[in-house]
């Protein structure tokens, strides 16, 4: 997580900038597709003798590594000097590793440490020795990271490149948010956060059923405050990117906020926030909601936002099943770029394997007026110290689509309004702030205003000026909720919301921050 007005944490960034590769990848996208022709394993001078490889040997060396003091990574001599050098080595034709891989060179500004790339058959590993071939241009130079390729060369559908982050684009063929393989003291204490680094990976091509790719990747990760060993089995769906992941983390240091299964995004604005932006365009965000899907069933929604100043929000979460930054509205017309393509960007869902136990879902945003900046991360942390010597091991799916896995019979919120508290056109109520939700789903079909359909709140009485619930004319299973809220003086900083008839919920609980 990269706040640029940190200078510690600007400086950071140069290392771990997702953007920057995806402003040249979106700018070449034309060369994406060139040929590119299988450097087979065995070619003469690229590898080195192969080696036994397990996740067992893999966890051995994380936790040896992690017995020795922390040696911080020089910079590649061999880097790419500027943008251009980059894109001509990333684009320009070139051979690729078994399971349609290609790599990312090192380049100075953005991307400076190597990483040891190392492909796997039959429990065998041989470390990649020499990249003649393997880059564009005919340059012999040090690999940052990897894309994958779709089989039909036509584009990338998976990256890992900077620190521990990758990401992967869902069936709509398109990336947006970016995960890490773990957060260290992220929001905490200005300049504190540490960028663990994956400095090696070990890639298996397993094929896959009609076209779609298989791979299993480990990768060693290290850092100031631990080591680790992670594995993603990944595979094609037709619902989109779904990985498999085991971590075996060994702390080297007492870590204060430890992110387990991290996601960072950027949410700059949308059609209803209040701000004073020059833009033409309705909408821009990869995301727009935090989805957590707790132990007991119930769904929360967050909306999100761009806060005046840094923000955590905490949401308890023992034992959850799952949680996801999530991009809901996939309506063109509500972001009109027809460059990035807002609309198709994915969701990424995390599913714990196996319970996690006690702990809480960390919301962290701070202000951004670029969209060139992720302003936006979602961790899970748990209760249990992380102290140095421990072993943590966490399992966990990833599932990268551009479905919405917290839909079911309930209704889900669609839209969340905020403006001057009272009825418009008429004179606003001073001290309060209008807020107007839209929900849809099955659960509202056939109701009316005589269904005994009401709103759950948790405000005080006296805070709630005005509330009403019905549904919306013309618009099929759409319910709208309004409300009056005096903000002055009010000590809850959020509010809790769900439609409910009877005893039973008719929708996902919204929990959404109050607007002075």
């Amino acid at each position: 997580m990269i706040d640029p007005s940190n200078p510690s944490d600007a400086t950071a960034g140069a290392a771990v900038s997702r953007r920057g590769f995806a402003t040249m990848a979106l700018t070449l996208a034309g060369l994406a597709a060139l040929p590119a022709r299988l450097l087979a394993q065995g070619a003469a001078g690229n590898f080195g003798p192969a080696q036994p490889f397990s996740w067992d040997i893999l966890v051995a060396r994380a936790q040896a590594s992690a017995r020795r003091p922390y040696a911080a990574r020089t910079a590649s001599r061999r880097a790419a000097p500027t943008f251009d050098d980059a894109a001509r080595l990333t684009y320009g034709e070139a051979q690729s590793l078994p399971g349609h891989v290609r790599l990312f060179p090192t380049r100075l500004e953005t991307a400076p440490f190597a990483v040891g790339i190392n492909v796997v058959s039959a429990g065998q590993a041989r470390p990649l020795i020499n990249t003649q071939g393997l880059f564009g241009a005919a340059q012999n130079v040090d690999p940052a990271g990897f894309r994958v390729m779709h089989a039909d060369g036509h584009g990338d559908w998976l990256a890992f490149l900077g620190a521990s982050y990758f990401r992967a684009a869902g069936e709509k063929d398109q990336y947006g948010l970016s995960a890490r393989g773990i957060a260290v003291d992220t929001g905490t204490m200005p300049g504190a956060e540490e960028f663990p680094e994956f400095t090696a990976f070990w890639i298996e091509d397993l094929g896959g059923p009609e076209g779609r790719q298989r791979l299993v990747i480990h990768a060693l990760l290290e850092g100031p405050s631990l080591t680790g060993a992670y594995a993603f089995d990944t595979r094609q769906t037709e619902a989109g990117v779904v990985q498999e992941v085991k971590s075996a983390l060994f702390l080297r240091k007492d870590v204060a906020r430890l992110g387990i299964a991290p996601m960072t995004s950027m949410f700059c604005f949308d059609e209803a926030t209040k701000m004073d932006r020059r833009d033409w365009r309705p909408e821009v965000h990869d995301s727009d909601g935090l989805a957590i899907w707790m132990a007991d069933g119930e769904r929360i929604w967050r909306p999100l936002e761009n806060p005046p100043e840094p923000r955590t929000n905490t949401f308890r979460a023992n034992s959850l099943r799952g949680f996801a930054l999530v991009q809901r509205d996939q309506a063109f017309d509500h972001y009109q770029d027809d460059l990035a393509f807002y609309d198709r960007r994915p969701s990424l869902w995390v599913e714990p394997q196996g319970d996690w136990g006690a702990g809480a879902v960390v919301l962290y945003a701070f202000s951004t007026i670029s969209e060139n900046v992720d302003n936006v991360a979602a961790f899970w942390l748990s209760d249990r110290p992380a102290k140095a010597g421990q072993r943590q091991d966490f399992a966990y799916r990833l599932t990268w689509t551009n479905r919405d896995l917290a839909a079911n019979a309930n209704a889900r919120c669609i839209k969340v309004f905020a403006g001057p508290g009272g009825v418009p056109g008429g004179d606003p109520i001073p001290g309060a702030t209008r807020y107007v939700l839209d929900f849809q789903g099955d659960s509202l079909e056939g109701l009316n205003r005589s269904s005994g359909v009401t709103a759950e709140l948790d405000l005080p009485p006296e805070a709630v000026l005005h509330k009403a619930v019905g549904p919306v004319a013309g618009r099929e299973k759409q319910w709208r909720v309004t409300l009056d809220i005096k903000t002055q003086g009010l000590a809850a900083r959020e509010f809790r919301l769900f439609l409910k008839r009877g005893g039973g919920a008719l929708s996902e609980t919204v929990i959404k921050a109050i607007q002075p």
